[in-house]
């Protein structure tokens, strides 16, 4: 059985695979890996590190009709998924919620595809969860973009020249992301405040030597597998207020803030950016689903009112490297559900292979993308 390994496009930095990870899939009871030409040299591994590991390196054409599983990040283009026949496999992270053009692509060809971001929060589940892997790196890079604009030192400094404040950071969503920007930004010597409506995530911010900013009465819904939910009307005026409030004092704000399947919650409003600091800096990850900043713009980074908002949701994509090798242990763990004593076994049973299922011949599987499909 063959697997093949496409090359991204639309400027992503990064591979679903590594070189380092060959060896690992190929003891699965793949006996051939394709890796398409060039597929790794924006993450630093060139084809002969790939050679070196055990795969053959092929043009896209080959790998995409040679492969019976295939592995990129990104979904396919049409005119990929026009090379493809029917009963071949797609692994990657497609965001299913929001784009349903990626699945009716895969439904109408009788592809079969998981989406990886589509797994169910557990404790199983968490090797090959590709929104925790990729949010860690995210919320890392986040702080260290804000750093590098910031027109002042993050930590305090005590010298001859008098004492430097350190910086006061607000950390907007306290998921993967957030967690990951609060240890960050504390290790640069920040001063930490973050908000999150989950209450289960105070603890873990504290724990991270932050303050947490509380709202009382968030609705809490434990059936959302550990995501955050939509919030009454009532609860977004408090909300709105004490953000303002923090904003307007803090020298950077990180949003991470995300409700899968639909827009950002906009958390930080214009008027509260024209009260900010000269020369605050805001990196907002939820650019691409709206951005929790109202004056966000995806992709571009913009100075209103003398201050810095970079609407970045692919921050991972700018550690390519290292993102992209744990990109391809999460691929690892999950085709080591998949491939049961060398055998391709698609067991309906398992929750994480149903979950992240969004077409099986010509039908979808998983239960949270049908429930947006329409059925």
């Amino acid at each position: 059985m063959t697997l093949g390994i496409l090359k991204e496009a639309d400027g992503e930095q990064r591979v679903a695979v590594t070189p380092d990870s060959i060896p690992a899939i190929s003891k699965l009871g793949f006996t051939k890996i394709l890796v398409e030409r060039g597929a790794g040299a924006t993450a630093f591994f060139d084809d002969a590190a790939f050679t070196a590991a055990g795969a053959e390196v092929a043009d896209a054409d080959t790998v995409l009709k040679n492969s019976k599983v295939l592995v990129r990040i990104h979904p396919l283009s049409e005119a990929a998924i026009s090379q493809l026949s029917a009963g071949q496999i797609v692994i990657g992270q497609f965001n299913p919620l929001s784009n349903k053009t990626a699945v009716e692509q895969l439904l109408k060809t009788n592809i079969t595809g998981f989406s990886l971001d589509m797994a169910p929060r557990s404790t199983r589940a968490q090797a090959l969860d590709v929104l925790s892997s990729m949010a860690t790196v995210g919320g890392y890079k986040a702080v260290l973009t804000a750093a590098a604009h910031l027109p002042t030192f993050f930590p305090m400094f005590m010298t001859a020249a008098g004492t430097i404040k350190p910086a006061k950071v607000l950390i907007l969503g306290a998921g993967v992301a957030g967690l990951q920007a609060i240890a960050t930004a504390k290790r640069l010597g920040a001063v930490v405040e973050a908000f999150d409506v989950r209450a289960a995530a105070k603890e873990e911010v504290l724990s991270l030597g932050a303050k947490f900013v509380e709202v009382e009465g968030a609705v809490d819904d434990k059936s959302a597998g550990g995501y955050a939910v939509e919030q009454t009307e009532e609860f977004k005026q408090r909300q709105a207020q004490l953000i303002h409030d923090k904003a307007i004092g803090s020298d950077v704000i990180i949003c991470t803030a995300q409700i899968p399947g639909r827009k950002a919650p906009v958390l930080l409003r214009k008027e509260t950016v024209a009260g900010m600091k000269a020369g605050a800096v805001v990196v907002d990850m939820a650019a691409s689903t709206g951005g929790n900043c109202e004056l966000t713009e995806n992709g571009k980074t913009i100075h209103p009112h003398g201050v810095t908002i970079i609407g970045d949701s692919n921050l991972a994509g700018s550690v390519s490297k290292d993102a992209s090798v744990m990109f391809g242990k999460n691929i690892v763990n999950f085709l080591k559900l998949i491939m049961i004593k060398n055998e391709l076994v698609l067991n309906w049973e398992d929750d994480i292979v149903a979950a992240t299922c969004v077409a099986h011949e010509g039908k979808v599987v998983s239960e949270r993308v049908k429930s947006v499909m329409g059925g």
